[in-house]
């Protein structure tokens, strides 16, 4: 273990992308191969600072669940999430107090003495412009990726363009404009219609992940003002804008004005005064407002420039380009964003479900290549090291055109990086390694003095040789994902994320299996792993039922075989339909990370008991009743437990009877919960505050069809691409308020068991306060990184020792919880809790999930990190109870 290489995981960093950077330095930490490296997290904060990070962070859901910490939080009179840098005092000293809080402060010719070897998952300023490469080379630190000059060059999408159209290559039209244009919107405007043509798209020069991107359709000059404000990170509201709105509608607003990824941002001038905290803004907007003012907002981390490019009508694409092991340029296959007119954004990129790739782009062989052989001549011509993600535009009139090359890819599960990897057979932490190496090896070429990358790089392939040697000894885990409900891209998230922990371990063997079919029969497929890693659960089982490799897959693998034969053990397969029977002699032991139908019903915990399979989560009586909500509630409210007041609407009751079921629930009183009483994920779940809402929500869930009219998704106020479950029943629960108590919240507590001899044992977890941005927790804060706020532990009071008491008076009532149910191996389970006068709690039961969301930001890794069990081990203990529970049977 001594000899394996230090990797100094570079992530985070203060610019707008830093949750992206954040979720990708924890992917790089859990995946990096456990038996050649030491990951080492170096996450960098919002002043810069370099701090060796405790590990059980890296495993919140966000930056903001841990940094600032919160004893350096100031009492806010509005409920909006901060940043660091909101607070005034930090910059007294650079954040050094609060960054103390979460791990060391390393100094920068200290690093040396810590890693061998920097991995740099940081994005835009500082981390992916040649600032902090040059700071590496200044100390003689390999590191990942292009080095000062390429990387410079891959930040300034201006200085590209004006490359590119130098060299002649292909490019949209587009012209660049510095920040007088904002006092001079009209003139720009004409400048961009006469020079550009509409439509087009406007964007910030040096930022990604589709931050401040607008696109302009039409001859609109209000519309292009608010994107040109957009892309420089500035924005006025009116008087009587901010007037009209309620109190909750200014809250929302301030949420998405201060977001770092979405707004303007603080710190910002505010009519030309310094603010950084939200409390000043919200204040200064309601007493300009009094007075009839304008207010105007410039971040101070605002863009010096601003692109206007032609909007491409047409197919967009996204290439990975490597260097392979002969030091030529080789491009993986090219994949295809599908998506309507709207702009790739933020949550399109990130979002299970909400866009669709496509990996090989569905050309002909010839219009692949020409893809690839001109993002592999841009590659060169950048003078690019080791990777780089280069996107594009094939026009309706079969035009190529070349954008936004990038240095640094983003590294979270979902992107193109993993996915393209994929497709000529490296799984991630192959893929990892590979940059490593390739790193090694392009430092060591590039540097005057490289004695010890050369060292480095040796060593590495020593260790890599060794690695080869050692096959048959590890256990082969069969990992289920998918299924046929409206959890199923999440399932396919949590499933790849169990995969990826234990392939870069050095005791499993895992393998993925896709289920899908219906509520008679559900079918099993064997997945290789290009397959596996497709945008979405739709997108797999479209592949597997009409699986066709395009002959130009043969020409790629066969241009990436040297790699291959470094990295890769596993040759591609066709996805293959397999029974439980043939499952048996495949595997030793199998976890069950679907969500729904099937899986938490209990139905293929059935077929496994039948075959002596050791499995995860709950055995089938527990699982039977917790797929349920309503039999949930009704067996704890019968045991004592507290839960909502709640009534199971049936389709042919409402047919038959509506006035009188409308009337039932009428007695429990509005507003009310409406949800499926089978889904999870926060699928469908809807705040009803009248009839009307509760008669529209009827409508959709017992609609004759699965197709939804334009009419009745509006009555739903469902977002694009939101899916709606048609079912035969429904959940109606009294909403749940604070009512006469002094603090109320809602949590999140998972748990483990254990065999303490043949007895049962539970272990609790300190649960995380959930913070919802509007009444109902979206998909998006739960499962999307850097999007919700988990606080764990929960605030319940203001000391640590009374925390600490309320904590563990919750914990045991949600222990109570599951053992009534019969919860076995792991669960979380979702609760509101008031506390009142005299400390004296009411914990109210919301739903027990017995095979939890196991994506890389769920809460549950936050809460077993502060149990000493980092996500593999989590994982370890989980497959081991199935083992056991087996033998005990």
């Amino acid at each position: 273990m001594t000899n394996r290489i230090r990797i100094g995981i570079f992530f985070g960093g203060n610019s707008r992308e830093r949750e992206v950077s954040f979720a990708g330095g924890r992917t790089v930490y859990d995946n990096l191969d456990k038996a050649l490296f030491e990951a080492v997290p170096i996450f960098v904060d919002s002043f810069n600072n370099f701090i060796l990070l405790d590990w059980h962070f890296i495993y919140k859901g966000s930056i903001r669940d841990f940094y600032p910490p919160v004893q350096f939080l100031q009492d806010s009179k509005l409920d909006v999430q901060v940043y660091a840098e909101n607070l005034s005092a930090a910059y007294a000293d650079n954040g050094k107090a609060m960054a103390s809080k979460i791990g060391k402060i390393i100094q920068a010719e200290k690093l040396n003495q810590l890693i061998d070897f920097a991995f740099l998952a940081l994005h835009g300023n500082f981390g992916e412009d040649g600032t902090l490469q040059g700071l590496l080379e200044w100390y003689g630190i390999p590191y990942s990726g292009s080095g000062i000059l390429p990387s410079a060059l891959g930040m300034n999408k201006r200085l590209q363009k004006e490359w590119m159209q130098a060299a002649g290559l292909n490019i949209p039209k587009y012209i660049g404009l510095n920040r007088n244009a904002l006092s001079e919107v009209r003139k720009s405007f004409t400048q961009a219609k006469k020079t550009v043509g509409l439509p087009f798209v406007v964007k910030p020069a040096n930022q990604g992940s589709s931050v401040g991107v607008s696109v302009i359709q039409e001859d609109n000059l209000e519309a292009f003002e608010l994107a040109l404000q957009k892309a420089f990170f500035v924005q006025t509201i009116k008087a009587k804008e901010w007037s009209s709105k309620s109190k909750a509608e200014k809250i929302q607003w301030l949420q998405k004005i201060t977001d770092v990824k979405e707004g303007v941002g603080l710190p910002a001038f505010v009519n030309q005064k310094l603010i950084h905290h939200p409390d000043e803004l919200f204040k200064i907007l309601e007493t300009q407002s009094k007075k009839g003012n304008i207010v105007s907002i410039e971040s101070i981390y605002s863009e010096t420039e601003c692109l206007i490019e032609s909007f491409i009508e047409g197919r967009e694409f996204s290439c990975i380009v490597l260097r392979n092991e002969d030091g030529s340029a080789v491009a993986l296959p090219p994949t295809e964003i599908v998506k309507g007119s709207e702009v790739y954004d933020y949550k399109s990129k990130y979002l299970p479900g909400r866009s669709r790739k496509v990996t090989p782009i569905d050309l002909d062989d010839k219009g692949i290549q020409n893809i690839r052989k001109a993002c592999e001549n841009l590659f060169n011509f950048f003078n690019f090291h080791v990777y780089a993600r280069i996107d594009g535009f094939l026009s309706k009139e079969g035009q190529l055109f070349l954008n936004d090359p990038n240095t640094t890819s983003g590294m979270m599960p979902s992107s193109f990086f993993f996915h393209q990897a994929a497709e000529v057979g490296l799984n991630p932490s192959q893929f990892l390694t590979y940059i490593i190496r390739t790193s090694l090896k392009e430092r060591a070429n590039s540097h005057s003095i490289h004695y010890k990358h050369t060292q480095l790089l040796a060593a590495l392939n020593k260790s890599l040789s060794l690695n080869k040697s050692k096959k048959g000894n590890k256990k082969r885990v069969a990992v289920l994902m998918g299924g046929y409900s409206t959890e199923r891209h999440i399932s396919v998230e949590s499933g790849r994320n169990i995969y990826e922990k234990l392939a870069s371990s050095d005791a499993y063997s895992p393998f993925p299996v896709f289920v899908t079919g219906n509520d008679e029969a559900h079918e099993l497929y064997l997945l290789p792993i290009n397959i596996m890693l497709k945008d979405n659960a739709d997108d797999i089982k479209e592949k597997v039922m009409n699986y066709h490799r395009p002959a130009i897959m043969q020409k790629i693998v066969a241009e990436c075989q040297e790699l291959l034969n470094v990295y890769s053990q596993v040759a591609l397969f066709e996805p293959k339909k397999i029974s439980y029977v043939e499952l048996k002699k495949m595997t030793d032991a199998v976890f069950i990370a679907l969500h729904g139908r099937p899986g938490e019903d209990g139905t293929v915990q059935k077929e496994l008991n039948k075959l002596k399979i050791p499995f995860n989560g709950s055995d089938v009586a527990s699982s039977q009743i917790t797929i349920n909500k309503y039999d949930t509630n009704a067996l704890l409210k019968k045991k004592g437990f507290l839960v909502a007041e709640h009534l199971l609407v049936h389709e042919n009751e409402w047919k038959e009877q509506s006035e009188k079921i409308i009337s039932k629930i009428e007695k429990i009183g509005y507003p009310l919960i409406a949800k499926p009483a089978d889904d999870g994920c926060s699928s469908a779940v809807k705040k009803i505050k009248d009839r009307a809402s509760l008669e529209a929500y009827a409508a959709g869930v017992f609609r004759p069809e699965i197709a939804m009219s334009e009419a009745l998704r509006g009555l739903l106020q469902l977002s694009e691409k939101e899916e709606f479950p048609k079912k035969k029943f429904f959940l109606v629960e009294k909403f749940v308020e604070k009512g006469k108590a002094q603090h109320f919240l809602e949590v999140t507590g998972g748990m483990l068991t254990h065999y303490k001899g043949s007895k049962l044992v539970y272990e609790t977890f300190e649960p995380s306060e959930t913070l919802a941005e509007s009444e109902i927790l979206s998909l998006e804060e739960k499962f999307l990184a850097g999007q919700g706020q988990n606080i764990t532990p929960a605030r319940y009071a203001k000391t640590p020792r009374l925390n600490s008491s309320i904590s563990k008076k919750v914990q045991e009532v949600l222990k109570a919880g599951a053992k009534a149910l019969g919860v076995e191996g792991y669960c979380r389970i979702d609760a509101f809790v008031r506390i009142y006068a005299g400390n004296k709690i009411e914990v109210i039961f919301i739903e027990i999930n017995s095979l939890p969301g196991m994506t890389p930001a769920t809460a549950i890794f936050h809460q077993c990190a502060l149990n000493g069990y980092k996500p593999y081990e989590f994982i370890d203990k989980i497959l081991q109870f199935g083992e056991e529970r087996l033998k005990m049977k």
